[in-house]
């Protein structure tokens, strides 16, 4: 009688110390998601950011009178580059989107620029991967939405709160970014 209560009792420990592994090794398979969807990220942004200065030698024969919007995307760029975080980098990403927007907007009242054939494909690879980074951005924030239910479930809550982990934040928009681009044409662009 006393092995089988040894045996019951070593099965129920064995049994729990498989379920907290299982718990431990889902929650570290989705902090990795997280990164891995993150770093995708960035590998996009760092691609955006190698196209940007060749569309700002194409533009800047064209562009005389628009200096700031040019100078916009520039410092965008360059916050980009000093960002050592991920909030840093997702701070710079969003300047660098609404840089960009407003230099597009801008393009529009000049003709023998949209005209120009390395213009149209640059715009159109910034474009591209402008797609390709809200793609991922949604992945990203899909995997930190599944982290954060996950730590905060029972009993996953425990063993996360064992390896003091923390919710992670979702990649947000600015409110600067859900307004629209104001575009002017013609005379009332002057």
């Amino acid at each position: 009688m006393n092995t089988v209560i040894l045996l019951a009792f070593g099965f129920a420990i064995a049994g729990a110390l498989w379920y907290f592994v299982t718990i431990y090794n889902s929650i570290i398979e989705l902090k990795n998601d997280i990164d891995k969807a993150w770093a995708n990220i960035d590998i996009m942004l760092k691609q955006r950011h190698d196209e940007l200065p060749k569309l700002l030698d194409v533009c800047k024969g064209y562009m005389d009178y628009e200096r700031d919007t040019l100078q916009k995307i520039t410092q965008a760029r360059s916050q980009y580059q000093q960002a050592v975080t991920m909030d840093q980098k997702a701070q710079a990403d969003q300047s660098m989107t609404s840089a960009l927007r407003g230099f597009f907007a801008v393009a529009e009242n000049y003709p023998d620029l949209k005209a120009n054939n390395n213009f149209m494909q640059l715009q159109k690879r910034i474009t591209e991967l402008e797609s390709q980074i809200a793609d991922r951005r949604e992945f990203y924030n899909d995997s930190v939405n599944s982290f954060n239910i996950r730590i905060q479930q029972m009993p996953d809550t425990f063993v996360a709160s064992f390896m003091s982990v923390q919710p992670r934040p979702m990649f947000k928009v600015e409110e600067a970014d859900r307004t629209d681009v104001k575009m002017a044409f013609g005379a009332a662009a002057q």
